[in-house]
């Protein structure tokens, strides 16, 4: 009988042990080694005139106003480009921490915009390693500027981008942002367009100061037709953070602040001088 008494004890001790055990290796899985994820790889939802890979916070409203000035090679008569200043208003919200949801309108050509943002990954370190941050994006498009030719209906003046918004953040001071993009035009001009334009741009963020940082970014478009007379678009810029707002400054050879002006519709030479100035100023609430 002692025996079995004996066994049961030290069946008891090696529970203990073996429950004391899986406690330790969860409270170092917790302590040791958590999970860190890169936090403000940009600085907002906008690198230049493209979408960054950052989402808002979930109920989050932000206030969005985007301005371009004309080139300012346009000369004294247009005072150098302030004549020719075209306005995009936006809204965005967080419906949660990785969906966001937005809308605007821009003056040049009177274009209505939305778009939804999904982040599907999440760049981290420790006992979870994810080595970059993905999200998402797609959009349309209208354009309801009238007296259109070969646009009469509202389908033809519909354009679609879908994106892939591939970003890093190597260091406190940089980051950077792939994205392979398709823009998906309803109706074209014939032999000067293509329906579908496939494009990879990419862009960088390099930390200057704790509220200042330096921009790029630039779009390549492939299988261009040779009858197409426009550009790849190029923008630099500022970025300068104060408390809750944003204020980028940028030149850049684009007038249009949505996907589908900017990657398809860049009808200005960078190197030659057609560059317009511009800010975006956000305001998150």
């Amino acid at each position: 009988m002692k025996y079995t008494y004996t066994i049961m004890l030290l069946l008891f001790m090696l529970q203990l042990r073996a429950q004391d055990n899986d406690l330790m290796a969860l409270l170092n899985d917790n302590t040791e080694d958590p999970v860190i994820y890169a936090e403000a790889t940009f600085k907002g939802s906008r690198l230049i005139n493209g979408h960054t890979v950052q989402t808002r916070k979930a109920k989050a409203f932000e206030f969005l106003i985007s301005h371009r000035f004309g080139r300012l090679n346009s000369g004294a008569y247009e005072l150098f480009g302030i004549d020719g200043a075209n306005i995009r208003l936006g809204f965005e919200y967080g419906l949660s921490d990785r969906i966001t949801i937005g809308l605007g309108r821009n003056s040049f050509e009177k274009t209505f915009d939305t778009f939804f943002k999904l982040k599907l990954l999440r760049q981290s370190k420790g006992r979870k390693v994810m080595p970059i941050s993905l999200a998402y994006l797609t959009s349309a498009a209208l354009k309801s500027l009238k007296g259109q030719e070969g646009f009469n209906t509202t389908a033809s003046k519909l354009v679609y981008t879908h994106q892939l918004l591939i970003a890093r953040k190597f260091s406190s001071l940089f980051s950077m942002q792939l994205m392979p993009t398709l823009v998906h035009r309803n109706q074209i001009l014939e032999d000067q367009e293509n329906s579908d334009v496939y494009a990879l741009g990419v862009g960088g963020r390099l930390k200057m100061s704790q509220r200042i940082s330096l921009n790029a970014e630039y779009y390549y478009r492939f299988d261009v037709p040779e009858a197409d007379t426009n550009y790849n678009s190029i923008a630099v810029g500022v970025d300068i953070e104060t408390g809750g707002h944003v204020f980028q400054l940028h030149l850049t050879n684009s007038r249009s602040m949505i996907e589908k002006g900017f990657i398809t519709e860049t009808s200005g030479d960078f190197f030659n001088g057609d560059v317009h100035f511009g800010f975006n100023v956000s305001r998150v609430f």
